[in-house]
């Protein structure tokens, strides 16, 4: 059984601003590793919108390697994209042939791909991550913290419906100072 893991960049404070934060080649690093080791990712609109920067860096690198090879592996990875006003992820729009919009609730979805066998499925956009803490189904959150204060936006942790203990696994520290917390839901 394949598990659902969250993956995603937050400030210190808790907020999820990709406006903050400046990802080095560590970080850009790490992030394509992460993608090489799953079979699919999961994004809502806005953030699958957000990241179809990389596309376009795959198709005109920029020739800063760690972000060109990231743009690569983002290029690659299929994406599951969830969405009430998007309607297509056609390739002639979007550029990406690996994305499809999900016909499924996000419930639906998640459940089947957990049940077939396979690569882990990364999950990175914060709306999707509260919606799979609710359910219950996130089976490991890792949270890159970065050593910025952002003093606002988008809190991660916004309308969790219930107390969620976590128990910390393991810890990954870059460089320029931000860590990877790596946590699964403690057993109560």
């Amino acid at each position: 059984m394949r598990k659902i893991l969250a993956a995603i960049n937050m400030t210190l404070d808790g907020f999820c601003d990709h406006m903050a934060i400046a990802p080095d080649e560590e970080i850009h690093q790490h992030y394509q590793e992460l993608l090489g080791d799953a079979d699919a990712i999961l994004y809502g609109r806005v953030t699958y919108q957000l990241m179809q920067f990389w596309q376009t860096l795959a198709e005109n690198p920029s020739g800063e390697k760690s972000m060109d090879d990231f743009a690569t592996a983002m290029d690659k990875i299929p994406k599951i994209v969830f969405s009430h006003t998007l309607k297509d992820t056609d390739p002639m729009i979007t550029g990406w042939e690996s994305a499809e919009l999900s016909a499924q609730s996000l419930e639906e979805k998640a459940l089947e791909l957990k049940q077939k066998s396979g690569k882990d499925i990364f999950v990175g956009s914060r709306s999707l991550i509260i919606q799979l803490m609710n359910l219950k189904l996130i089976d490991e959150l890792q949270l890159c913290v970065h050593p910025v204060v952002a003093g606002g936006d988008l809190p991660l942790f916004e309308k969790i419906s219930d107390r969620t203990s976590l128990k910390l696994i393991k810890t990954k520290t870059f460089g320029g100072g931000a860590v990877v917390l790596y946590y699964e839901p403690a057993k109560e």
